[in-house]
């Protein structure tokens, strides 16, 4: 398997250039927990949007099991999306059905959805009509955050991420 260690000092340039693509138009930022926390804080720096709110999804049972339909343990009530010109940031697209579950439920309560993440990957998405409105890298490696902290502690890591920091 390809996988990719992501530094924090790489997360905070992805996120940087993402956030300089997107429109300052958005009156919402709408991040999903948890990949999308970090980018989410940088991108709301960088375009000064301090209206931020969280949406919780689960698709998998505690014993690693995929759902059919996701269970969202936190989402914002509808008043505070609709109408509303809403940004949903997470960290990366891989079969998008997180996002997408995300972005149906902002379009049921009247907001105006896009979305960013740092990375898509289009030959792991399930849907073959949508993408990401905004994405800065496109990907087919297995991506370690320096926030995955169980995939970052691999041995030999510690050194690599002090030693480019």
């Amino acid at each position: 398997m390809n996988k990719q260690h992501l530094t924090w000092t790489q997360i905070e340039d992805l996120a940087i250039r993402l956030a300089d693509r997107l429109p300052t138009r958005y009156e919402v930022m709408l991040v999903i927990t948890r990949g999308g926390m970090v980018p989410a804080c940088i991108i709301s720096e960088r375009l000064n949007l301090r209206n931020i709110l969280v949406a919780a999804v689960m698709f998998y049972t505690g014993q690693e099991r995929t759902l059919d339909k996701p269970i969202f343990l936190q989402f914002p009530a509808d008043p505070l999306l609709n109408g509303r010109r809403v940004l949903i940031v997470d960290d990366v697209w891989d079969s998008g059905r997180t996002i997408m579950a995300v972005r149906e439920r902002v379009l049921d309560a009247g907001g105006y959805p896009e979305t960013a993440v740092l990375h898509y990957k289009p030959n792991r998405t399930t849907y073959s009509d949508a993408r990401p409105d905004f994405y800065v890298d496109e990907t087919d490696a297995w991506i370690v955050y320096p926030w995955d902290v169980g995939e970052a502690s691999v041995p030999g890591r510690i050194l690599e991420s002090v030693s480019e920091a």
